[in-house]
């Protein structure tokens, strides 16, 4: 990796964007890579503006490497005051944002983000009045000890689609 990537990742890191659960969510996502151990879950709340739903708020929550939480911090920011279809639109290089162009080597932090974005609103695309969500989402940890009732799924990347 670079020293200026280096560098841009460790400033996101000492000061995250947008990382916790978010209360209230419409949509969550969760996606998990088997080869490296890294599982991201992502929480999303629209609002109505211009006659058109937006996203209002992301948060992410990571057990993942740095990359992958910087990623997601700048994502989370990217995705704010788009519509679900023009969140979705975006590509993997796109989320990185001002990191710029990752690394082979770290390509999937990216694609481990929009997996989790695409699980949330692929899954949980938001109709006009959004379905109740439990006050307590409960947390990344206790999503994966125990099962949760159905509409959050876990999506594994292929093996040929992991990197080292």
């Amino acid at each position: 990796m670079s020293s200026e990537l280096e560098k841009k990742v460790a400033e996101l890191l000492q000061n995250p964007r947008n990382m916790g659960e978010l209360e209230s969510a419409d949509a969550v996502g969760t996606v998990g890579n088997a080869g490296c151990g890294e599982m991201l879950r992502m929480w999303i709340k629209f609002k109505e503006q211009n006659g058109k739903k937006v996203i209002d708020k992301a948060t992410f929550q990571s057990f993942g490497c740095e990359t992958a939480i910087a990623v997601a911090s700048l994502a989370t920011e990217l995705i704010r005051g788009k519509t679900a279809e023009e969140a979705l639109s975006l590509k993997t290089d796109e989320l990185s944002g001002e990191l710029g162009p990752l690394p082979p080597m770290k390509i999937h932090c990216a694609e481990l983000v929009e997996g989790a974005l695409r699980s949330a609103l692929e899954e949980n695309k938001p109709a006009s009045t959004p379905a109740p969500v439990p006050k307590q989402s409960p947390s990344l940890l206790e999503n994966f000890s125990k099962p949760e009732k159905p509409g959050t799924r876990v999506v594994f990347l292929p093996p040929d689609e992991q990197s080292s």
